[in-house]
């Protein structure tokens, strides 16, 4: 499956924006799909997650409570809606798609797990 980010940009801390990520290839509902992101010298890191129904979604503690991932599967798209930004989630964030649930979602916060990912999306939270 194909994965299009969109929707990154510059904000101010404190502030929101909404990340979509399109995948028009077929059984989009088959796939657990993931935000990660990675830092200038960091190394990728999981934000969330969301099961193929959408029932269940998994985060990072860094954006628990400010973050929110959910999907719509009759349009093949999910999003990450960021709220009360803040400087260190200035990252190129990333989406992935993992074909089948696995063994358990603990697998969801690996980017081992996932099968397909996206561009990337650069995300710039100014002080």
């Amino acid at each position: 499956v194909q994965l299009q980010a969109s929707g990154g940009g510059l904000v101010q801390a404190g502030g929101s924006l909404r990340l979509t990520c399109a995948a028009p290839g077929r059984a989009f509902n088959n796939y657990v799909m993931g935000w990660f992101r990675q830092a200038p010298g960091k190394e990728r890191e999981f934000v969330a997650a969301i099961d193929r129904s959408g029932g269940n979604t998994f985060y990072a503690e860094s954006v628990k409570g400010r973050f929110t991932i959910s999907r719509d599967n009759d349009k093949k798209t999910v999003y990450l809606q960021m709220s009360a930004t803040e400087v260190e989630d200035t990252a190129t964030y990333y989406c992935a798609g993992r074909l089948g649930p696995g063994a358990s979602s603990s697998i969801y916060y690996s980017a081992e797990a996932y099968d397909y990912w996206g561009q990337g999306t650069q995300v710039t939270v100014s002080s």
